[in-house]
């Protein structure tokens, strides 16, 4: 690693942002490019649904940093451009522009892209996918005369992208294939606060329901069920989770199994080539198995073993995972993975209130926690998580018990 080194960064995610920041700070002296599919510098994910939907955060607040930060850090971008291949024998990308450019390091921060719902009339006017800045603008536009909305799919990126249009004041359906909310990735008590929840607020929600066809002459104006229900709608909002970006990897020969294959390091498996966030498949020593994890928290972690491995520095990603989500006046915080649980243990009021906590356990351990509007059970939650230890289901749920007095002393 010298002054005449070349970084290539692809991809301008939350990993990559990191991913430069740590390069320096670990002592990288040579150039770093960032080459980027979108027109803007990099921006936060998560608020795309929520605030910035909702038109409560500007575009100046959702920038991860100022673009002086990145002038202070020698960093240069390619904005608007598409690496089309990647050469590992001669360590060159090649661009949609024509030019090549050679690289000493190569890391991919490639995320993930919104996975495409193949039914009649997905080509109308007034259909939306939100995974980028530019979709959400789009959004807005399409809101600002629809009265009525229909999402297709009730998982998070659905149920926030409903609480921020009945913000705004649209009239919103949401349509559900499974016979609950969340399903892969929730308890049923959970999913029924959900329910529960949006049904309060007004959102109109049909489990076990599936879109069959969107109709309109130009722009979309019904959405036809596969029982043959026809709802008016204005817009629709389509999110059915995502894809991983591996494809550039996959080609190039990299190991590719559910995301680009990495190690603790975040090394692929050429010696030359780091991948971190979304678009990787890595193992978690914490959880004794491989993750392919949707996260900013994860792909911040990673970015920094990433870097580091490029830095020839071995700082090993090892980090239980937690995620979160705003809805309404409810904040979610989820400490781990559910993954294997057996019982699902409720403190607080589930069915009356909007604060509460389920912890999912097996044999008596604590896997994971679901935390509505209780940040202090979630902190705790994550040292309980740790310290892995047996943990009686009825401490847990009452809630006279204090969940401190369950940590090893």
């Amino acid at each position: 690693m010298n002054a005449s080194s070349q970084c290539i960064v692809v991809g301008a995610s939350h990993a990559a942002v990191q991913l430069i920041i740590s390069l320096r700070q670990n002592g990288w002296e040579g150039s770093i490019t960032v080459i980027s599919d979108e027109a803007h510098l990099p921006y936060k994910r998560p608020p795309l649904s929520k605030g910035y939907l909702a038109n409560t955060i500007a575009d100046e607040q959702l920038a991860l940093r100022a673009p002086a930060a990145y002038e202070k850090l020698d960093v240069t971008f390619k904005l608007s451009t598409t690496v089309t291949a990647i050469d590992t024998d001669n360590k060159q990308v090649h661009l949609d522009s024509g030019e090549t450019l050679n690289f000493d390091k190569l890391a991919l921060c490639t995320g993930a892209r919104a996975r495409p719902l193949p039914i009649p009339g997905a080509d109308l006017n007034a259909i939306h996918y939100l995974r980028t800045m530019d979709d959400v603008k789009g959004i807005q536009v399409s809101s600002a005369a629809a009265k009525n909305a229909v999402i297709i799919g009730g998982g998070y990126i659905g149920l926030e992208t409903a609480a921020s249009l009945n913000k705004l004041g649209v009239k919103v359906t949401i349509l559900e294939t499974e016979s609950r909310l969340l399903k892969r990735v929730a308890s049923p008590q959970v999913s029924a606060f959900y329910l529960r929840l949006h049904t309060e607020e007004g959102i109109d929600i049909r489990l076990n329901t599936q879109a069959a066809e969107l109709v309109g002459e130009q722009t979309l104006n019904q959405v036809i069920c596969a029982d043959g229900t026809a709802i008016d709608a204005d817009m629709a909002i389509i999110g059915i989770g995502v894809i991983a970006n591996t494809e550039l990897a996959s080609d190039a020969g990299l190991t590719v199994d559910n995301g680009i294959l990495v190690d603790e390091l975040a090394q692929t498996s050429h010696s030359d080539i780091v991948a971190a966030g979304d678009c990787t498949n890595h193992p978690n020593p914490i959880l004794n198995r491989n993750l392919r994890l949707e996260s900013v928290p994860n792909a911040t972690e990673q970015a920094k073993a990433a870097a580091a491995s490029l830095c020839g520095i071995e700082k090993p990603y090892a980090e239980l995972p937690w995620f979160w989500s705003d809805q309404f006046d409810v904040k979610l915080q989820i400490a781990g993975m559910n993954h294997g649980y057996t019982e699902a243990v409720v403190r607080g009021d589930i069915d009356n209130s909007r604060s509460f906590s389920v912890f999912y356990t097996a044999n008596n351990k604590i896997l994971a926690a679901d935390c509505i509007n209780r940040p202090k059970d979630f902190m705790l939650a994550k040292k309980l998580i740790l310290q892995s230890e047996d943990c009686d289901p009825a401490a847990l749920a009452d809630e006279n018990n204090e969940l401190k007095s369950l940590l090893l002393k």
